[in-house]
């Protein structure tokens, strides 16, 4: 085996480049849930996330109390993170007046620890809370609660496949340098692992209502907390989860460390070979056959971030398992050399802030803990510094930092802390400050920003119900979902199989739309297509002094849509008309129908939302341009561009010069104190207009006429937009018109409207689909 390790060293050698830092990445994170005032949780884990053995990403970990959530693997670090910052947020607000814990010490326990519950699991689930029931009897119950963060990472299978083969002379197979390239990268990291724990650890200290042999033995913080003297990271010492005998297994190979792990279970060690809690270890989705990933379990919750990872350090964590990729190793592996790691890795979890505290090297030589930790910071550097993008170029800033300023730690900012606050106080303000964030953003998919808004809460709502997600084209907002037997490709959250090809067409051409319509007896607005520009603009006379609207046959939010009210400026008619062309060969020109529109939203056959959408207006203010105002109100947060926020930016273009022209005023027009001026007439959320919810106002006979006109169509999924003139009034034939129905209509501006209710139109998408 020393020759294939050589082997392996001169292939990965020769490949030290960027293209290392491609992967997976996933992270399994457990948070105990507790009462406002800090008691753990005695509630049953919360029914809204189903059955807790099926869901893929919320679940519970060894108590009922305590969450458990994990990330689907993803190309990214920054995406995996934004997967588990997205759980995160659903969790924290969707439990009922309890919170999540942000610290891995556990919260203020039962004085029993019969009185801590074990998870319950469905009859199919009987081992697993067989097994709970194990470790309670052979750890504790109290023990079981430290909660933490495992990071799981995995080589890039092209990357590692093109390392083989480009390297003549390889008298093993690939799978062999595979596998030996995990077990290289995991003994390194073994043998190195105490650098992490020194410079991330950040449980430090301990609620007094922990077990009673560890406490006993602390030196008091404050009035409820203990603290080993120079501790970091309790969870990662002595005081910690661990199995109670050091396994040091064989790591050479993988049908080595199968055999080693069953013989600790013959030898009465550990029951299963889950029971294995090593800091890092190898995983298997194949039943063992081959290597999965690595799973790096040493990291602390952190409390001074909401989702307890800091992306910093995450980072930090994969660049050094590339370091313990690319380094040659020191020596074989053997029990005394893992003797060693461990007693390295004691030290660094129990002995963090003592300065005089020795660690082991490499060639058996004690080394100043700092002394080491420069050393190694410095190898690091050498090694895996021409890898790094900007990205990880930063974090590595903050390793720098963490290595060369003591105080920058997180376990001794905490500690500094908590010396000015009691335990239960300082970790209850956290967990409130981190409930009110989750709570102010909740239509973003973290890590999926870029998608559209609709794509994304449709995705949250999927997450939280156990649907698989897959995003097959990111650009277009096309994605996968998958529950069972149930498999749906959905574009842009509205774009599903439950239309027909046939009736999307219809309702993209506008003129087929009014068709349509108008043989099944519904308004619509008196108007003429045209196909030739000069006919279109010789039309003029025809509709002077009239309001009329011009628009491209097939459009979509709104684009190329001109309203003019009053129609005696012949040059913008005639814009107006060129711009509606600009979009399609074929244009409309329709009668401009009076009283306010209102957008309503159809799925199979019931109207689900109804909104009336203000045009793009400002309010001035005495002093201030149009174009000021505009500037101004685009800083909302919640105003954005391409459909990733519930509001979009006022736009200051052509169609905006246009309509402001109409009323006599430019951008550099100022308005009056309090003055409204509105930017368009068309009130498409899309071109900046308000949104405000009118579901429960609008008279139930327009409801009607709107669920007629769909099935007129033959379609499932519709945005229609209904012009009423007195929404209290019955409809009748003259009292509405519809003027468009849309195949892609947003559901975000009804799950977000500017005033009003969410009437959860992402929950509902995902109802009609099945899931």
């Amino acid at each position: 085996m020393e020759n294939d390790w050589i082997n392996i060293n001169h292939i990965i050698s020769k490949h030290v480049n960027p293209h290392l830092l491609q992967g997976g990445f996933g992270f399994e994170k457990e948070n105990v849930r507790v009462d406002l005032q800090g008691n753990l949780a005695q509630t049953p884990h919360p029914q809204v996330f189903g059955n807790k053995r099926e869901h893929p990403y919320i679940t519970t970990d060894f108590s009922e109390s305590q969450i458990e959530l994990i990330t689907p693997v993803r190309n990214s670090v920054e995406e995996a993170l934004g997967f588990l910052e997205t759980l995160h947020d659903e969790v924290s607000i969707k439990l009922d007046n309890e919170l999540l814990w942000p610290q891995s010490a556990p919260p203020k326990l039962p004085c029993l620890d019969e009185d801590i519950p074990i998870a319950k699991f469905d009859a199919e689930g009987a081992d697993m809370e067989q097994y709970r029931v194990y470790l309670s009897k052979n750890y504790g119950r109290k023990k079981q609660l430290l909660s933490g963060v495992h990071f799981n990472v995995s080589f890039d299978e092209q990357v590692l496949k093109h390392m083989y083969d480009s390297t003549e002379g390889c008298t093993y197979s690939y799978g062999t340098f595979r596998e030996q390239v995990y077990l290289k990268t995991l003994r390194n990291f073994k043998r190195y692992r105490w650098f992490l724990i020194a410079l991330l650890g950040n449980s430090p200290v301990v609620h007094r209502s922990y077990v009673n042999e560890c406490v006993n033995l602390l030196p008091q913080l404050q009035d409820d907390a203990f603290h080993l003297k120079y501790a970091g990271s309790m969870r990662n010492s002595m005081c910690g989860y661990r199995n109670k005998e050091n396994l040091c297994l064989n790591y050479n190979t993988f049908e080595g460390y199968h055999q080693s792990i069953n013989k600790a279970i013959d030898d009465g060690l550990i029951s299963q070979a889950k029971e294995n809690y090593a800091s890092i270890r190898l995983k298997s989705l194949d039943e063992g056959k081959t290597i999965s990933h690595l799973e790096v379990r040493l990291l602390d919750l952190n409390p001074f971030i909401k989702t307890g990872v800091d992306i910093h350090h995450a980072r930090i964590i994969h660049q050094f398992l590339l370091y313990c990729l690319i380094k040659p190793e020191a020596n074989v592996f053997d029990e005394a050399i893992q003797t060693i790691a461990y007693a390295n890795h004691e030290k660094a979890a129990s002995f963090i802030l003592d300065d005089g505290v020795h660690l082991m090297n490499d060639n058996n030589e004690a080394v100043l803990l700092q002394d080491a930790l420069i050393n190694m910071f410095n190898e690091i550097e050498e090694t895996t510094g021409d890898l790094l993008n900007d990205r990880y170029r930063s974090s590595f800033n903050v390793l720098k930092e963490l290595v060369h300023n003591k105080e920058s730690r997180p376990a001794v900012v905490m500690l500094k802390e908590l010396k000015a606050d009691n335990f239960i106080s300082w970790n209850l303000k956290k967990a409130k400050q981190y409930l009110d964030k989750s709570a102010e953003k909740t239509y973003n998919f973290y890590g999926l920003e870029d998608m559209e808004l609709s794509t994304q809460l449709l995705l949250r709502d999927a997450l939280v119900r156990g649907v698989g997600i897959d995003i097959m084209d990111r650009s277009e907002n096309f994605v996968r979902l998958s529950k069972g037997d149930n498999t749906q490709y959905v574009m842009q959250a509205t774009r599903t199989s439950l239309d027909n090809y046939a009736s999307v067409l219809l309702m993209e051409n506008k003129v087929m739309t009014k068709k349509v319509l108008e043989s099944a007896g519904i308004s619509t607005p008196p108007g003429k297509e045209y196909t030739d520009v000069k006919l279109a603009l010789s039309a003029y006379d025809f509709y002077l002094n009239k309001p009329v609207v011009i628009k491209p046959k097939s459009t979509n939010f709104g684009l190329g849509i001109s309203i003019l009210k009053d129609n005696r400026d012949k040059a913008m008619f005639e814009r107006a008309v060129h711009m509606a062309f600009d979009h399609d060969n074929t244009i409309l020109i329709e009668q401009f129908v009076s009283g306010r529109e209102y957008r309503m939203f159809i799925i199979n056959d019931e109207l689900v939302g109804i909104l009336h959408r203000v045009p793009a207006n400002v309010v001035g203010d005495g002093t201030s341009t149009i174009s000021q105002l505009i500037d101004a109100k685009n800083l909302d947060p919640l105003r954005g561009k391409g459909y990733k926020t519930p509001l979009e930016k006022i736009a200051k273009g052509e169609a905006e010069a246009m309509f402001l022209e109409t009323q006599g005023l430019g951008f550099d027009s100022v308005p009056s104190d309090g003055q409204s001026v509105f930017l368009r007439e068309n009130s498409n959320i899309s071109t900046g207009g308000d949104s405000i919810d009118f579901t429960d106002e609008v008279h139930e006979s327009y409801k009607q006429v709107a669920v007629k006109a769909a099935r007129a169509l033959n379609v499932k999924v519709t945005g229609l937009d209904m012009m009423i003139d007195d929404i209290s009034v019955p409809a009748s034939g003259d009292n509405y018109s519809i003027i468009e129905m849309n195949f892609n209509p947003a559901i975000h501006i009804h799950c977000h409207p500017f005033k009003g209710q969410n009437r959860r139109l992402n929950a509902k998408m995902l109802d009609a689909l099945g899931f």
